[in-house]
């Protein structure tokens, strides 16, 4: 990767993780999300991104050090916004009739539970982004020499 290329990627990144907080914010109005944001923290547009095809590439650009701080940034986000999937978006449920008869609303103590998960997970989400930044600066400041 170039560095511009890195920087992009960062940034693309950076937007997914924005872009999964809104899917948070919408689900816990009330409203449905098509595609909520997996619990795996592999499967999201930020762990792929982190975890993926880049990976060595991102440990030897950033510094193991700091990518072990952001792969821990970003577990703890994920396991954090676990307890806010788990009430807020409907179980899937088997055959025709108990998809007829069920309710897929969530009930309103569940709601009231998950923001308050939420008053943990903003903060973890300013830290990815910070963590994301700083990571862009050090891109800027390194020589492109160190980029393929």
């Amino acid at each position: 990767m170039t560095k511009e290329e890195t920087l992009e990627a960062i940034e693309k990144a950076r937007l997914a993780h924005i872009e999964q907080m809104r899917k948070i914010n919408m689900m816990l109005r009330g409203r449905e999300v098509k595609n909520p944001t997996s619990v795996a923290k592999t499967e999201c547009q930020f762990g792929q991104w982190l975890y993926g095809d880049t990976k060595e590439f991102l440990k030897n650009i950033l510094g193991i050090q700091f990518y072990e701080e952001l792969d821990n940034a970003h577990e703890k986000w994920h396991t954090e916004y676990a307890k806010i999937y788990e009430l807020v978006v409907p179980k899937k449920k088997g055959g025709f009739f108990s998809k007829l008869l069920s309710s897929e609303e969530v009930d309103e103590m569940a709601l009231d539970k998950a923001k308050a998960y939420n008053n943990d997970l903003e903060p973890n989400t300013e830290n990815l982004l910070r963590m994301l930044e700083k990571s862009k600066r050090r891109i800027n400041a390194m020589s492109e020499s160190k980029f393929a």
